[in-house]
Formats: C-alpha cells, structure tokens, sequence
C-alpha cells in the first residue's frame, strides 16, 4: 500500500470519524446475472474449456460479444479459477471397497503403531505426458473433488520407473527401474532387499 493511500485514510478518519467507502458509480457492467450463471455454469459442466471456447459459447447464446477478460473476471467472481487437475489411477468396485476396508480397521492406530509400518510406492517418470498442460476450472478447497478429477490408465513414451519407501522415521533408498515395469519379480529382487536392509523389524508393508 503506497503512503498516499494511507495518508487520504488519515485524513478521512480525522475529518469524519470514519473509513467507510464512498458510493461510485463506476463502468456499466458488460454481462447481466443471467449471463453471469450461463459461463459458470458452462465451465462447471466442462471443467476443461477454455476461455476462448466460453467466449464463443456466450456469443451463440446471447448474440453480443464479450472479451476474454470479461469472461475471466465472471469466472473468478463465481469463484473459479484454473487450475491442473488432480489425476488418478481409475479403481474398480472391488478396489474401492478394499481400499475403505483396510482404512476403517486402521484408523484407530497410534503413532507407535504406525512406526513399524512402511509404505512404499512406485512412479514412472516418461518423456511424454498427456496430463501436463490440462487445465481445468475449480472452486477454492475443491482440489480433489470427483469432478475435478481426472483419470489416466498409463503414461505414453519412454521413461524409468522409480520405488521408494516410506515411514515416521525415514527412508529408504531410491530404486530406479530403467527398462520395463515393476512386476512381482523385480518388486522381490529388487525392493524387498531395500526393505530388509533399512528396516530389520519391519511388522507391516503397505503400497498403494
């Protein structure tokens, strides 16, 4: 804040008493309410339009044109932002259930509990990607709601997967795969040793 601004708040507190905003009158809105809850709702039900695409959706509704910056300034007075999407590996019912299962047995445990628990997990790391530039519309603390999820069955393009593991007092080593995917023979050769060396009283392995 400039010492301008600070001074003119001065001195309308001495003079009177008070810092209340003076009514202006200011430019005529461009869009009506009406048209207002049309782009919302638009980049509510494609999360992943864009600005220019809502411009030209505005303009086949209504017949007027709008600029880019009018559609973006109702955007953000209806709270949307854009933002990248959270992406996720879809599940099918009998995951979902496991996953709630072993949740509602665990979520009583104490910290001395999970102290003898490592959880591990696997990320590949490729050249391409398909999710690194989408953008999406959301709402403030609506990050990992299902509809600003995204879900993606694999990456294209080669790459190296990575493993590490996981617990309250540390971690293990990285273990990088350079060629193929993890299966259950490399997960043995190679991971479990880097379990069995960093934790000797391991009681619980958990990977997601």
């Amino acid at each position: 804040m400039s010492p301008s601004v600070v001074q003119r708040l001065w001195d309308q507190y001495q003079f009177e008493d008070s810092l209340s905003r003076r009514h202006v009158s200011g430019r005529s809105r461009v869009t009506t309410p009406v048209e207002d809850r049309f782009l919302a709702l638009s980049a509510r039900r494609r999360r992943s339009t864009t600005v220019p695409q809502l411009v030209a959706d505005h303009f086949v509704a209504s017949g007027r044109r709008i600029s880019a910056t009018t559609a973006r300034r109702c955007l953000h007075n209806a709270c949307l932002y854009i933002r990248r999407p959270v992406v996720c590996v879809p599940l099918n019912g009998r995951q979902r259930r496991a996953r709630l299962c072993w949740t509602r047995e665990h979520v009583s445990w104490t910290r001395q509990q999970w102290v003898s628990v490592l959880f591990t997990d696997e990320s590949r790391f490729t050249l391409e990607s398909d999710s690194g530039r989408l953008l999406i519309w959301r709402e403030n603390r609506t990050r990992y709601h299902q509809s600003n999820t995204f879900e993606r069955h694999s990456y294209k393009g080669g790459g190296v997967m990575v493993w590490v593991g996981n617990t309250l007092g540390g971690h293990t080593d990285l273990h990088v795969f350079h060629e193929g995917t993890l299966t259950g023979m490399r997960y043995r050769d190679g991971s479990l040793i880097h379990m069995s060396t960093f934790m000797p009283v391991l009681l619980v392995t958990v990977s997601f």
